[in-house]
């Protein structure tokens, strides 16, 4: 998610076309399976195509598409830059798959979208001869780009959620949410605000909420794919962040809080601890403004008792169905998923790698000592709701999520809600 990126990632005014969309209206391509004539038509076909993702905020994927353009001149990508809000990556993606648009040869589509684009038809199924090899990569990332047991996008960067903490102010970051919360007297001694994750309604609230519930023991869909938020874990979790929030341990101006705002104050010396993704690593490390560039240290998030549950992020490299050429567009994407890029897309934008022997690569590990502690977070992540109906369930939990952290609601009644708007989406059934 950036989703960030994940990220990364407010509900736009295009919420409804999407719920729509995921419940079966709209549309375009063939449905559960992406085997029509669309998915069939241009295998072998070859010429200019364009890739579509969000801001390139680390300037991460320019380089990389100018390397390609300099041996392919036949084959040149140009570069559809989105905004850097996911939720209107996401508007923008449907909206021209809907109208069957082979403008959008190759997408960069975050995590949680794979289900729902596959079910529309909208993504190539990788395989028979559009087939990758996804050997080498991990395998909560292959999982996440598969659905129904069929492949539709190629893992590239994978995420789990970090917590950024002031080594100069606790040399020791916290383990669990209550040792976290017990240190907040350093921020107030300091006069800084103490927590900041993403907590404005946007995508980002889903994933902080999730991350809250889950590293509780809780969880919100059960192993059946159905709402299970009526439970006393689910209750711990999202009164974590609602009473924090009331006892001023997340600053007030953390509501309005995405990936973007809450990197921002942390890196101008305003808060003492931080959730987020990993490519604020560079950010912070080398901007110029940066007012902790050495003064900062990454840990695991922290849970009930140990390491907390990130919510697993990253992005998958899609071929529209509706491309023209599409031979091209499958070369491009193990381009972007090879070895080398994987390496660049660390050491250049902090973005962590798919392919699991990069985690333990002595040259890598010693220009990005973080990779142990993301290791341990990809390892105890837990997907958002793998649903066709995601942007119903995301929008039913930002909106609830939100009541309840700002006490519009009480955090039983926040849940009880949630698990209704989630069960009428089609979720439950």
């Amino acid at each position: 998610m950036k989703t960030p990126r994940f990220l990364l990632p407010a509900a736009t005014a295009g919420i409804l076309a999407l719920t729509l969309s995921a419940c079966g209206g709209g549309g375009g391509g063939t449905t559960g399976g992406g085997g029509g004539s669309d998915a069939d038509a241009n295998m072998d076909a070859r010429g200019p195509i364009t890739f579509v993702q969000g801001k390139d905020n680390n300037n991460v994927i320019r380089p990389l598409i100018e390397k390609w353009n300099a041996a392919h001149k036949d084959e040149q990508v140009t570069f559809k830059e989105q905004t850097d809000q996911a939720d209107q990556q996401h508007d923008d993606l449907v909206q021209h798959f809907q109208a069957k648009q082979s403008d959008y040869d190759v997408a960069d589509v975050d995590v949680v979208w794979t289900a729902e684009f596959a079910a529309k038809g909208w993504l190539q199924p990788l395989k028979d001869k559009m087939a990758i090899d996804t050997s080498a990569m991990l395998p909560a990332t292959v999982q996440s780009a598969t659905y129904k047991g069929t492949l539709y996008a190629a893992p590239r960067t994978s995420d789990g959620g970090i917590l950024f903490y002031r080594k100069d102010l606790v040399p020791n970051p916290p383990k669990t949410w209550d040792e976290m919360m017990g240190m907040c007297s350093i921020a107030k001694q300091n006069n800084i605000g103490c927590y900041a994750g993403q907590f404005s309604k946007y995508e980002g609230l889903t994933v902080n909420a999730s991350e809250a519930i889950n590293s509780a023991g809780g969880s919100v869909l059960n192993k059946d794919g159905k709402p299970n938020l009526n439970t006393a874990e689910a209750k711990a979790g999202l009164e974590n962040l609602a009473k924090a929030y009331a006892d001023g341990n997340i600053p007030k101006e953390a509501i309005t809080y995405k990936e973007e705002d809450s990197r921002q104050a942390f890196q101008s010396g305003k808060l003492l601890f931080l959730r987020n993704w990993p490519y604020v690593y560079s950010l912070m490390s080398t901007e110029g403004s940066s007012a902790v560039k050495d003064k900062f240290g990454m840990a695991a998030l922290p849970g009930k008792s140990g390491p907390g549950a990130s919510s697993l992020g990253g992005h998958n490299t899609a071929v529209s169905v509706y491309s023209k050429h599409k031979a091209t567009a499958l070369d491009f994407v193990k381009f972007l998923t090879s070895e080398e890029s994987e390496k660049f897309y660390a050491t250049q934008g902090s973005l962590a790698p798919v392919l699991g022997a990069l985690y333990t690569d002595q040259e890598l590990v010693a220009k990005l000592p973080y990779l142990p502690v993301l290791k341990t977070s990809i390892e105890n992540a837990v997907p958002r709701p793998v649903t066709p109906f995601y942007p119903a369930v995301t929008k039913a939990i930002q909106d609830n999520a939100y009541s309840a952290i700002k006490g519009e609601k009480t955090v039983e009644t926040a849940l009880s809600d949630m698990q209704k708007s989630i069960e009428s989406a089609g979720a439950g059934s």
